[in-house]
């Protein structure tokens, strides 16, 4: 399983009314870290061809990120069926690696220019894949 991780850092505008980050950003995160994790490790013809969809997320909430707060996404791949793809993520704390959110997502291939479903190659399966 080969990790990736992108260093994140706790804006003003991500904290909500109760003066933490809010869940929507969150999520933001958990794309933004698989969106750089495809483009640092797939093949160059493929980062032109593939765009990739939401299926489904699931976050569970573990603890609080504050203002200021240092932190990383870390994120790697799970097994893929025949055109959805599993990657889980988490959202830890840099100071002491805390997770403060997991996710799991779902992710489906498409034809970059026809936004419809896609098979890919074997290199990409290789790389996003467990199976």
């Amino acid at each position: 399983m080969t990790e990736y991780e992108l260093p994140l850092t706790v804006e003003a505008e991500d904290i909500d009314d109760l003066g933490h980050v809010n869940n929507v950003v969150y999520l933001r995160w958990v794309q933004e870290v698989a969106t750089a994790h495809w483009r640092a490790a797939a093949p160059a013809e493929a980062r032109d061809a593939i765009a990739w969809v939401v299926r489904r997320h699931e976050i569970d909430y573990l603890d609080a990120a504050r203002p200021g707060d240092a932190l990383v996404a870390r994120t790697w791949i799970g097994q893929a069926e025949r055109l959805t793809f599993e990657r889980h993520t988490e959202i830890l704390r840099r100071a002491d690696r805390r997770v403060l959110a997991r996710a799991r997502t779902l992710w489906i291939p498409i034809d970059a220019r026809t936004g419809r479903p896609v098979r890919v190659g074997q290199d990409v399966r290789q790389r996003f894949s467990t199976s």
